[in-house]
């Protein structure tokens, strides 16, 4: 079997296989959150106990191996093991494979990087290699969206505080503090901890609430926009990737 078809395999791209390994690998993933969850539930039956060590030894294993295959078949080894995924496929088994050592069985916080596996969901999802696309080609609309934003957040800061100030010298002490008041508005999830009491303050915050919902509306619709634009130009990718391997298949 050649290098390029064992990587076809383990990405879920194979002509034959499709995304059967993939959708494999996906679900030892998911399967390894729900057990990092479960093993914190105080008086664990030993039996769940076992169950769960099983589980996560199965899981170093498939985890540890689909990376050794994907170094020993990566035409550039060393560019793959020092890339971003190289780094994530690496981390989602080796802290965990530590913890048997004696000597590091007590730094506890080897098992938060458990939770590095995953971003690999994210690795072999067409859905999302077409969403960080997207993100990419309205970057810097998305960048100018977010200066506004921080621009709107400062001024309704100072804005709240000049109101509220003489009348909630403690709760509005100053601008920094004010800034909580202005996220939790434009989010419109108001905790309560922070309220206007005076008639501008209040107005204020009813016109900060109707500008909050806007604020999550422009960048959904540029996203929005770029996904439709990537999904146009993918299909006519995906149609003659078919056809190329349907003309090859009946070559052979």
């Amino acid at each position: 079997m050649q290098r390029q078809e064992v990587l076809a395999i383990l990405d879920g791209t194979h002509p034959r296989l499709g995304r059967s390994v993939a959708f494999a690998l996906d679900g030892l993933i998911v399967l390894s959150a729900l057990a990092i969850a479960v093993e914190t539930v105080p008086g664990l039956p030993r039996g769940w106990q076992f169950t769960l060590q099983v589980l996560e030894d199965v899981i170093i294993f498939v985890f540890a191996s689909e990376y050794m295959v994907r170094l020993l078949s990566a035409p550039r080894k060393r560019d793959y093991a020092l890339s971003f995924w190289g780094i994530i496929d690496l981390l989602a088994w080796l802290p965990a494979l530590l913890l048997f050592l004696p000597a590091t069985q007590a730094i506890r916080v080897l098992r938060l990087v458990r939770l590095l596996r995953l971003i690999k969901l994210f690795d072999t999802a067409p859905a999302l290699h077409r969403l960080a696309t997207a993100f990419g080609r309205v970057r810097a609309e998305l960048v100018v969206w977010g200066v506004l934003s921080a621009l709107l957040l400062y001024v309704a800061a100072v804005g709240i505080y000049v109101f509220e100030n003489p009348a909630q010298p403690e709760v509005f002490s100053s601008i920094p503090a004010a800034l909580w008041w202005s996220v939790v508005s434009f989010t419109t999830v108001g905790y309560g901890d922070m309220f206007p009491i005076t008639p501008g303050g209040r107005i204020m915050t009813t016109f900060m609430l109707f500008i909050g919902l806007g604020i999550f509306a422009v960048p959904a619709a540029i996203v929005t926009t770029a996904l439709l634009e990537a999904e146009t130009n993918v299909r006519p990718r995906s149609r003659d990737r078919r056809s190329d391997a349907d003309d090859s298949r009946d070559e052979t």
